[in-house]
């Protein structure tokens, strides 16, 4: 039986930023795999550059140099209409701030990425449901962002992020704001939804006991990965 494909793929991935008039070399060459199910950390201080290999990975930034692949396919240098669509098929979204429409339920806000990628009304609500209640929120589905928790809205913002199936999931600092312990559960939900739907998925975060939890975890030093050892 062959090796799986990665559904993460980068190489040589170079971010360059203009600062005034020096460059500032962000990322100098990174090397990345990532496959189906698989859960990877990334670590390092802010402003390592930990955001922006995440938006090059998503497909938000194009990267000064090197290559980012889907599936085995170079997606990195196509035009902005074509990366757009690929984004809203197969890549997911967590942020530290959950980014809920105030105005929607819960439900609605979970079906939203169905209803713009074409799908009824009533398919976005019952994928909606669906992972709503796997993630323990049943009985939260009318309610308004306002009327929940943090860890409530952000387990929302989880299953938003899954809702269109994607194959790959990024997450900047998802647990951020969290206490500790509404932290873990939100990990959880995530771990395990990302498990059993084969979701790719790359976290970064300042969490370094919930990181000893991850499949492998990789700080980013000076442009470069290197894999973290656990203390």
């Amino acid at each position: 039986m062959s090796d799986p494909q990665p559904v993460l793929s980068l190489r040589g991935l170079v971010r360059t930023y203009k600062s005034g008039d020096k460059d500032l070399h962000v990322l100098k060459g990174v090397d990345l795999d990532i496959y189906p199910g698989e859960i990877v950390g990334l670590i390092g201080p802010s402003g390592s550059g930990k955001s922006s290999l995440l938006h090059a990975a998503g497909l938000l930034e194009r990267p000064t140099g090197g290559t980012v692949s889907l599936g085995g396919v170079e997606v990195s240098k196509l035009k902005e209409k074509q990366r757009t669509r690929l984004r809203l098929a197969h890549i997911g979204f967590v942020y530290q701030f959950h980014h809920l429409l105030p105005e929607l339920s819960a439900l609605d806000n979970v079906g939203l990425p169905n209803l713009i990628a074409g799908k009824t009304q009533g398919e976005a609500r019952a994928r909606a449901a669906d992972l709503l209640t796997r993630l323990g929120l049943q009985d939260r589905m009318e309610h308004q962002p306002a009327q929940m928790s943090g860890g409530e809205q952000q387990r929302v913002a989880i299953a938003r992020a899954l809702a269109n199936n994607p194959r790959l999931l990024l997450a900047d600092e998802p647990t951020g704001n969290l206490d500790p312990t509404t932290s873990g559960t939100v990990f959880q939900s995530l771990f395990d939804l990302a498990r059993i739907q084969g979701v790719a998925c790359l976290i970064a975060t300042h969490n370094m006991e919930l990181a000893g939890f991850m499949d492998r975890v990789f700080a980013l030093r000076d442009g470069h990965l290197e894999p973290w050892v656990r203390p």
